[in-house]
């Protein structure tokens, strides 16, 4: 039996252990997407290449597992720019699967689709020859595990239905196989030189500490070495339910929490880039502090004293080892920090902390909505984030229980409009947790089409629109500077109208009593999609905004 170019490349891709697509079907990927339902891959269809390719995105990030997005060639995969983008920054795992001009030559309509996913940061494996197609399926898959980062395969258009001259070589399952890396000798000897000298040590986690497997062995460090424990908001809930565990740093940390991570003296940073969100415009840490930056990927942050090359959980535990061996003494910093109470008002977090409700006026204040929401979400979830003003709330308020719990999408790419998407790519991927979206008005108009695609898909999930009828991160930042309001402002959308005629349950939030909604949808087995139109007060700033605008 003779096999297509698109046959072998579908099959090759399921050998590889990918077991979901999202995508939209165009003249350059139907036969394509086609096969690969026909290799067992599961497959969801989206109603934008955008969205598709966020789902996709989402899915990695709940999972850890490569999924494909599929396009059709041009305007197909254009339309996944943005989000393609944001996958890249945040090296999520995917391959994309798009058509292509064919070998013979680009038609009129064609672009050079491999300058576009360049310009991206995005590998290109365009396979020339129909008996090279596995190999370089395969290739995408490895190089997408392995590097963690999207992968482009395009397929030109006149290879598709050709047919193998011979049958394709069988694959087995694509693993990363790269070995975890120590540190060199000489780094290793000056952060343990630090380590000895520290009197109040801080081990800070990122996303790069959870992917490699470091969670345990980071804790266990911090434990030896009686540091406290944060993490950036990417490694949302690493240390969850850990004592020394002080949850967030940067601008979404309580001011207890950020006190404590202010008084370090010796901070380890696992798999994290020392961003300008992580360390909150350098207000978050002490600048006397000496920062020791373990990552595999990225260049040194500006605000690194020392960079180490290396795997997250092998360096802490090669560094682990040689505490123990060297002796080197036990900070005092967290018995004192409990014994004193700070490390108790740090766990309490923001739903700890005394607000003013600014609520009236037929909007609800936001800091209000989301403490009173907190308790009602299942616990175990996965909570969604879009880009926007709004981000403060759900991030200081609604613990994760580990960082497959939070898919913030848009934070690398420093997008909006991603977030319903994201909340399908997480609902497919772990269908054991609800799914809790949470977006901002303009975001959820510009990713509208997917809420149907969400409800569609018919898993458990809770959208929570916060609804200011404006752009609000532009509005509190720009309007001080001369911005027109007029241009950021918008009438109310009746988000529940549009919800409910897409099939899904919806209410208007005004007050905490239409949250009854939410008890009612849970007692029912918090089946479907139930969305909150949150119309929430504008003029409530969040934190860390306010610190970074300095009001």
């Amino acid at each position: 039996m003779t096999t297509t170019c698109a046959a072998a490349v579908a099959r090759a891709l399921a050998d590889c252990g990918i077991d979901h697509a999202f995508g939209l079907v165009g003249g350059g990927n139907v036969l394509a997407t086609a096969a690969l339902t026909r290799a067992g891959v599961h497959y969801t269809a989206a109603r934008h290449e955008g969205g598709a390719m966020a789902m996709a995105d989402a899915y990695f990030r709940a999972t850890g597992r490569v999924a494909v997005c599929t396009t059709t060639h041009g305007p197909g995969l254009a339309n996944t720019a943005t989000a393609l983008a944001e996958a890249a920054k945040n090296r999520s795992a995917v391959v994309l699967l798009c058509g292509d001009a064919p070998v013979a030559g680009p038609r009129a309509h064609d672009i050079d689709q491999s300058a576009l996913a360049a310009s991206l940061g995005v590998p290109v494996v365009r396979p020339t020859d129909p008996d090279t197609a596995v190999e370089h399926a395969v290739r995408a898959v490895r190089t997408a595990t392995a590097d963690q980062c999207p992968v482009a395969l395009f397929l030109p258009g006149d290879l598709t239905h050709r047919e193998l001259c011979a049958p394709p070589v069988p694959v087995g399952p694509a693993s990363a196989a790269r070995p975890p890396s120590r540190a060199r000798a000489a780094e290793a000897d000056e952060v343990l030189a630090l380590l000895a000298g520290a009197r109040r040590p801080l081990v800070l986690g990122g996303l790069g500490a959870w992917r490699a497997g470091g969670s345990k062995i980071l804790a266990d460090l911090g434990d030896r070495l009686g540091a406290l424990l944060a993490t950036t908001v990417m490694a949302n809930g690493m240390f969850a339910g850990h004592p020394a565990a002080l949850g967030l740093c940067g601008g979404f940390a309580s001011p207890p929490a950020a006190a404590l991570m202010g008084e370090a003296d010796v901070v380890l940073a696992f798999g994290t880039g020392l961003d300008d969100f992580t360390l909150h415009g350098g207000r978050i840490l002490d600048p006397a502090a000496r920062v020791v930056q373990i990552t595999l990927e990225g260049a040194r942050a500006p605000r690194a004293d020392l960079a180490v090359r290396g795997d997250a959980a092998a360096v802490a535990a090669q560094l682990l080892d040689a505490v123990e061996s060297l002796g080197i003494a036990r900070s005092p910093w967290r018995e004192r920090a409990a014994a004193s109470g700070a490390l108790e008002r740090a766990a309490g977090g923001w739903a700890a902390l005394p607000h003013p409700d600014a609520s009236g006026g037929g909007r609800i204040d936001p800091r209000t909505l989301s403490r009173a929401l907190a308790p009602l979400l299942p616990a175990e979830r996965t909570v969604v984030l879009d880009g926007g003003h709004f981000i403060g709330w759900p991030a200081m308020y609604w613990p994760v229980p580990d960082p497959a719990g939070l898919v913030f999408t848009g934070a690398a790419f420093q997008s909006i409009g991603l977030g319903l998407a994201g909340a399908v790519g997480a609902a497919v991927g772990r269908p054991d947790r609800t799914t809790v979206a949470a977006v901002g008005d303009g975001g959820a108009l510009m990713g509208l089409p997917e809420l149907e695609t969400l409800v569609r898909s018919g898993r458990s999930a809770l959208v929570v629109v916060y609804d200011d009828a404006s752009y609000g991160f532009e509005e509190h930042m720009y309007v001080p500077r001369g911005a027109d309001a007029a241009t950021l402002r918008f009438d109310d959308t009746d988000f529940a109208g549009v919800a409910r005629a897409l099939g899904a349950r919806a209410v208007t939030v005004r007050g905490t009593d239409d949250l009854r909604a939410v008890r009612e949808w849970t007692a029912r087995g918090a089946e479907g999609t139930l969305l909150l139109d949150c119309k929430v007060s504008r003029d409530v700033l969040a934190p860390f905004l306010s610190d970074l605008l300095g009001r």
